[in-house]
């Protein structure tokens, strides 16, 4: 399923990056070694296979520098590619092109990498009834891109930030005196649209927990035996069952595992923080 950002919330990003690299003076370069009005059509190729995410940041950038550009998307991001294929076609005033390229092909490259690397995770675990989801370890100023690359890649968005859920974490657990006593006071807070989740490092705080009936429960750090033994609790528990998500640690060689246990979501930083940017180059048609 193809999936698109609102360009309002792409274009301060990439409108940013292109400043970074233009500095005081512009791209010298073009301008030594290109006519003035020459025309430049080129093509966004992938050199490996991937999972298209960040299609949207090359037309942006185009466009910031040369509003006149045709820009093309011969595939929508959540699509699927093999090596070679390609991914945007583009004409442009050839000196724009120059110095929009280094911009696009770093975010279109990043984005790529994030996707690619979730669709990895989500086949790892297909067959079983968990989810993959990522965590707030992204790029500072990038995390509405990088989480939509999430997405593309078939994974699901945890929260965005600190105000779109409580997620009442060991320090929080620490300076409250408990799990029992964080989730009440969150309780008495919350509006009725808000979602607690509390993230317990054992057993015993998970049956606390349990108790006081968060809508989300984070299994941290938890042993193969500990989650099952959480999800046979939790299951059984007189006040419901709650969402259970596994989280810590948890690589490509664990997730299926992981996965295997009975929990709802597996939370993975490295979709975000330890994805690498896939190849992507930019040819001259």
């Amino acid at each position: 399923m193809s999936r698109r950002l609102p360009d309002l919330l792409i274009e301060p990003v990439v409108r940013m990056a292109l400043a970074e690299d233009l500095g005081r003076a512009g791209d010298i370069t073009a301008q030594a070694c290109i006519p003035a009005g020459s025309r430049m059509h080129a093509v966004f190729a992938a050199r490996r296979p991937g999972v298209l995410a960040g299609v949207d940041c090359v037309r942006l950038a185009l466009l910031a520098m040369d509003p006149g550009a045709t820009v093309v998307a011969r595939l929508a991001d959540g699509d699927a590619f093999a090596a070679g294929a390609v991914l945007v076609e583009a004409e442009a005033d050839a000196r724009a092109f120059l110095a929009a390229e280094r911009t696009a092909l770093n975010l279109l490259g990043r984005l790529c990498g994030i996707a690619t690397l979730t669709r990895t995770y989500v086949e790892a675990v297909a067959g079983t009834d968990a989810r993959i989801a990522d965590t707030r370890k992204t790029t500072p100023g990038l995390r509405a891109l990088e989480k939509h690359a999430v997405a593309c890649g078939g994974g699901v968005n945890h929260r965005f930030g600190l105000d779109d859920a409580i997620l009442i974490k060991d320090n929080h657990v620490a300076l409250c005196g408990g799990v029992g006593e964080a989730i009440r006071r969150a309780r008495a807070t919350a509006g009725h649209l808000v979602k607690i989740e509390v993230e317990v490092d054992g057993l015993a705080q998970l049956d606390e927990a349990l108790a006081e009936r968060p809508d989300v429960i984070m299994l941290d750090n938890f042993s193969l035996e500990m989650l099952r033994e959480a999800v046979a609790r939790a299951s059984g528990s007189p006040f419901g069952r709650p969402v259970l998500e596994a989280s810590g640690g948890v690589s490509l060689e664990t997730v299926r595992a992981i996965s295997e246990t009975g929990v709802d979501v597996i939370s993975v930083g490295a979709l975000t923080h330890s994805a690498a940017a896939l190849d992507i180059g930019l040819d001259v048609a």
